[in-house]
């Protein structure tokens, strides 16, 4: 595996890990059990009760982004950098979500895809023996990314300092975030340079569950449920870039009530859209 830290905007990538059970008790939590805030139910995102799937099916986008300053503070403002600094070997959803969110990717990666795994880790989900023409991954923890077999090239960035991706236009088929979009505090400027990467038909597919960790993940996250979250995520694609596609949510929660739940939202990127 080659570095690629020697890219000149290859500093240090945002990869903000969700919480697992090694963590102390008060992290564990589920983002849902903060769901409470005023000025989140005024704008409709606590008090959704529908199913993920119908979230985006007709969403009411308001003409201009409906989000505010103070969505992307954090509990933590500290460094980032030395948040993550001591490497997590550990997933950070259950077993049966894993499988839930390997399996999804097997149908829909395409053959000898070229993929980047933003906000990576030790380990991607993705599919053992698929035939990849490219993998790369990019996190904060260098020896995590250096673990991950999975990859081919890992590039250490933190997009929370700077959103901008480290490669040509149009340079891959499928960009992934596993749990870790919440962590963002410049959302729209990393799902822009990600239509930026992506090749015209290629898909970013976001996963999601309700587990994070409170204290460095954005305020607006903490205010809204699961499918609120999704709604956000939705939003982030809409206001992002006008190459993408409409986003569109999947619930492949496994074993509902019982496992991780585990919420996807993607979207492609327009076939006759051209970066920059």
């Amino acid at each position: 595996m080659r570095s690629l830290q020697h890219w000149s905007r290859a500093a240090s990538c945002f990869c903000a890990l969700p919480v697992t059970a090694f963590i102390a008790p008060t992290f564990s939590q589920s983002c849902s059990d903060v769901a409470s805030s005023p000025s989140s139910t005024r704008r409709g995102l606590t008090t959704m009760n529908v199913k993920i799937a119908d979230v985006l099916k007709d969403p009411k986008w308001p003409e201009e982004p409906f989000f505010r300053p103070t969505d992307w503070q954090r509990q933590d403002e500290s460094s980032d950098t030395s948040f993550y600094s001591s490497p997590r070997f550990v997933t950070h959803i259950d077993d049966p979500a894993i499988k839930a969110l390997t399996d999804y990717y097997a149908v829909t990666f395409p053959p000898n895809a070229e993929v980047l795994d933003i906000c990576s880790s030790w380990i991607s989900h993705y599919p053992e023996g698929a035939k990849r023409k490219r993998t790369v991954g990019m996190g904060m923890n260098k020896a995590e990314l250096a673990k991950n077999k999975q990859l081919d090239e890992y590039v250490v960035k933190d997009l929370n300092v700077d959103p901008t991706l480290p490669f040509c236009d149009e340079s891959f088929d499928v960009v992934t975030c596993v749990v870790s979009v919440d962590y963002l505090i410049r959302p729209l400027e990393v799902f822009a340079e990600i239509a930026r990467v992506l090749k015209p038909g290629g898909t970013c597919i976001m996963s999601m569950s309700n587990r994070c960790f409170p204290t460095k993940a954005v305020s607006i996250w903490l205010e809204t449920g699961d499918a609120g979250h999704v709604f956000i995520v939705g939003a982030y694609f809409r206001y992002g870039s006008p190459l993408f596609e409409p986003p569109t949510a999947v619930d492949i929660s496994p074993n509902p009530g019982r496992s991780d739940p585990m919420f996807i939202v993607q979207a492609a990127k327009k076939k006759e859209a051209t970066s920059g």
